[in-house]
């Protein structure tokens, strides 16, 4: 049994629900949420905007919101847990704290992407469970 399970978190409704069935589906354990800032993110910033201290000082204000967020969340499930807050490549990130941690487990959500968008996109989800050294729950959304 876990005793320690690092639950990544992005915002999106996937990764609540990971947090839901970590919080739900194992008792007795140690919850660390984690969140990932990509200063590369390419979606959200221009490559000048990386460079910008007060764009990050932003990034990084919005990311602790989002991880008081996950902890009113997991209180509502009667469950008490650490946040965490890194930088880099979210999947490079999440497979670092496994080890800087502790973690013996990681619950992650997935958007659940099939086909072409999976293979353009890739998935941190499927990353982190290919190269985990610890068992990976993978929570895919509803149908």
């Amino acid at each position: 049994m876990a005793e320690k399970i690092l639950v990544p978190v992005d915002g999106s409704d996937h990764s609540r629900r990971a947090l839901i069935t970590a919080a739900t589906e194992f008792e007795d354990t140690d919850i660390v949420v984690l969140h990932v800032i990509d200063p590369f993110d390419a979606y959200s910033v221009t490559e000048e905007a990386v460079w910008d201290d007060s764009f990050m000082e932003q990034r990084e204000e919005d990311a602790k919101e989002l991880l008081e967020e996950y902890e009113d969340l997991a209180a509502e499930h009667g469950v008490s847990v650490e946040t965490q807050l890194a930088h880099g490549s979210p999947s490079r990130a999440i497979l670092g704290a496994v080890d800087d941690l502790g973690a013996d487990h990681i619950v992650i959500g997935s958007r659940g992407r099939t086909g072409v968008g999976r293979m353009l996109l890739g998935s941190v989800a499927e990353t982190v469970a290919e190269r985990s050294p610890v068992s990976v729950t993978i929570v895919r959304p509803e149908n």
